[in-house]
C-alpha cells in the first residue's frame, strides 16, 4: 500500500502545475540543501578533535551533552519556521478503498525521510565513528548513544508537528512559551538553573547504560500516536469544507482620510496587513529583527569593518520594506485586474505604497536610537541608512514590483511559504544592500567615515526630493506591464 501511495505522489509531483516553474529557486534550494549537507558532515568529522582543543580538560562526549539540549533547541525553532507539516491530497482517496489508518501511518513515516531528519545523521554518525575508532571509546556504549541520540531527533521532528499545528495559526499564543523559554535560557546562562546541565547528565548516564536508549524510543511512539490520532480526526471530507466561524474585524483606520488622494490606498494597505497572515507576519519579523544590531555591534571583530554596519542599519531599518516592498504589487493580486479596471490614478496607487513603506522606514529608525549605547557614530549612521532606504532602495523596490507576476494567498502560513517569490526577488536584494555598502566602503576608505556617512544621506536626500518625476517614472512604467502583470496573476500553482 505504501509503494502504491509513493506512485500517486510522484505522479502528483509531475503533473503539478508548478512543476517545471521558478526552475531558480529550486536550484538555488538544491544547492543550499547540499551546502548544508556537507557543513553538518564536515563537522561531524572535526568535532572530536575541536573539542579536544577548545576543552583539554574535559572529555568532548561530556561537553556534546552538556550542549545537547541547547542544539535540540535550536533544531526545535529551525523546523518551527521552516520545516512543513506533512500532507496528503485525501480528497481523491475518500471515495476509493483504502483505509484511513493507512494513509495517516504513510504520512507520518514519510516524514521520517525528511531533509531535516538527515542531517542530524551527517552529524551524529561521523562523531561516534571517530569516538570508536580514533578514541577507542566501548563500542556498545557509542552505539547506545548514537540511537539514543538519533531518537530523540526524531522526537523533535514529531513534537514539532504538534506544536506547529497548535501554534501556527495563532502565533499570539505562541508568545507566553517563547517567554518561558528565554527565561529558561537565561537562568541556564547564569547558571542558577541549568537545565542543560542537567540533560547532560541524562546523555551521560545513558552513555554508560546504553539499553536505556528504549526510553526515547518510547517517548517517540507516544508522539507519533499523537500525531496519527489529530491527523486520524482530521481525515473527513467535512473538515476541509467546513467554514471556520470567527468574529470579522471591522476595523476601518478612518484616520488615513487626512491623507488626501492616497487615503483609500493607504486605508486598503492597512486593512490587507491587518487582515492577513502573511502580511501580517512582516510585523512581526520587523520588531524581532530589530534586535539584530546586538549581534554585531558589542563584538570586537567587526569594529575595525564599519562598512558591515551599514549593512546591519539598511537591514534593521529597512526590514519591514524589504519583506513587503519586494512583493508589490503580489500582495493585492487577488484584486489587481479589478483595481485596473478602475479609473484610479497609477502614480497614486504607488504613492501610497511608497508613503507606507517610508513611514515603516522611519518607525524603525527612531526604534534603533537605543543603539546609540554602542556611540553616537552608529546612531549616525542607522541615520543616514533610514534616509537613503527611504530616497533610494524605496523606488527601486517599486520599480523592481513592475516584474512581478506572481499570485499571493494571503491566507497561506508565512512558515517556509516561497508562493510569488521569483528571480526579481533574488536580484533585487544585490542593489539594495550592496550598493550601498560599496559607496560607503569607498569613501571612507579614501576620504573619511564622516563623509561617508554624508553621502548616504546625500543621496538619499536627493531621493526624495526627485520623488515627483520618479513616480512619474514608476507610473508609466506600471502603465507599460499592466497586462503582463494580470495575465500571470491569473495564473496559478506559482
Amino acid at each position: 500500500m505504501f509503494k502504491k501511495f509513493i506512485w500517486l505522489e510522484w505522479k502528483s509531483f509531475l503533473r503539478s502545475a508548478s512543476f517545471g516553474k521558478s526552475l531558480g529557486l529550486k536550484i538555488l534550494m538544491a544547492f543550499l540543501a547540499l551546502y548544508f549537507s556537507a557543513m553538518f558532515l564536515f563537522l561531524g568529522i572535526a568535532l572530536f578533535p575541536m573539542l579536544k582543543e577548545i576543552y583539554p580538560q574535559q572529555d568532548p562526549l561530556k561537553v556534546v551533552n552538556a550542549f545537547a539540549l541547547t542544539y535540540l533547541s535550536f533544531e526545535l525553532l529551525f523546523r518551527f519556521m521552516l520545516q512543513s507539516l506533512p500532507v496528503i491530497d485525501i480528497k481523491p482517496l475518500l471515495i476509493l478503498p483504502f483505509k484511513k489508518n493507512k494513509v495517516v501511518n504513510f504520512v507520518l513515516i514519510k516524514s521520517l525521510f525528511s531533509f531535516y531528519n538527515l542531517l542530524p545523521l551527517l552529524l551524529i554518525i561521523p562523531f561516534g565513528l571517530y569516538c570508536i575508532l580514533k578514541e577507542g571509546y566501548p563500542v556498545a556504549n557509542m552505539l547506545g548513544w548514537m540511537i539514543a541520540m538519533y531518537l530523540i531527533t526524531l522526537c523533535v521532528n514529531y513534537f514539532n508537528f504538534i506544536i506547529k499545528k497548535r501554534f501556527t495559526e495563532n502565533l499570539k499564543a505562541l508568545i507566553p512559551v517563547l517567554v518561558a523559554g528565554v527565561v529558561l535560557a537565561l537562568l541556564d546562562y547564569l547558571e542558577i538553573f541549568e537545565l542543560g546541565g542537567y540533560f547532560g547528565e541524562i546523555l551521560n548516564f545513558v552513555y554508560l547504560n546504553p539499553f536505556l536508549a528504549i526510553v526515547p524510543f518510547v517517548l517517540l511512539i507516544v508522539l507519533y500516536i499523537w500525531n496519527y490520532k489529530n491527523l486520524l480526526g482530521k481525515f473527513y471530507l467535512d473538515s476541509g469544507l467546513k467554514g471556520k466561524n470567527k468574529t470579522a474585524d471591522t476595523k476601518e483606520f478612518g484616520w488615513t482620510k487626512r491623507f488626501g488622494s492616497i487615503a483609500p490606498f493607504l486605508q486598503q494597505d492597512l486593512k490587507l496587513i491587518w487582515r492577513n497572515k502573511r502580511p501580517k507576519t512582516t510585523i512581526y519579523m520587523s520588531l524581532i529583527l530589530l534586535s539584530y544590531g546586538l549581534i554585531f555591534y558589542p563584538n570586537d571583530t567587526y569594529q575595525d569593518m564599519p562598512s558591515f554596519f551599514v549593512f546591519v542599519g539598511i537591514f534593521m531599518t529597512g526590514i519591514f520594506m524589504i519583506n513587503f516592498g519586494q512583493f508589490v504589487p503580489s500582495w493585492d493580486s487577488s484584486y489587481y485586474p479589478m483595481i485596473m479596471a478602475q479609473n484610479i490614478p497609477m502614480k497614486q496607487y504607488l504613492a501610497s505604497k511608497m508613503g507606507l513603506i517610508t513611514f515603516s522606514v522611519a518607525v524603525l529608525a527612531i526604534l534603533t536610537t537605543p543603539y546609540v549605547y554602542f556611540g553616537w557614530n552608529i546612531l549616525l549612521l542607522n541615520i543616514a541608512c533610514a534616509i537613503y532606504n527611504m530616497g533610494v532602495n524605496v523606488p527601486l523596490l517599486i520599480y523592481a514590483g513592475s516584474y512581478n507576476k506572481k499570485a499571493i494567498d494571503l491566507d497561506k502560513s508565512p512558515f517556509m511559504n516561497y508562493q510569488g517569490t521569483g528571480a526579481t526577488q533574488w536580484l533585487v536584494s544585490l542593489p539594495l544592500l550592496l550598493v550601498p555598502i560599496l559607496f560607503f566602503w569607498l569613501i571612507n576608505k579614501f576620504v573619511n567615515y564622516e563623509v561617508a556617512m554624508g553621502v548616504l544621506a546625500g543621496l538619499g536626500v536627493i531621493g526624495l526630493l526627485l520623488r515627483p518625476a520618479i513616480l512619474n517614472f514608476l507610473a508609466q512604467r506600471y502603465r507599460q506591464r499592466k497586462y503582463v502583470m494580470i495575465q500571470g496573476f491569473k495564473q496559478k500553482g506559482d
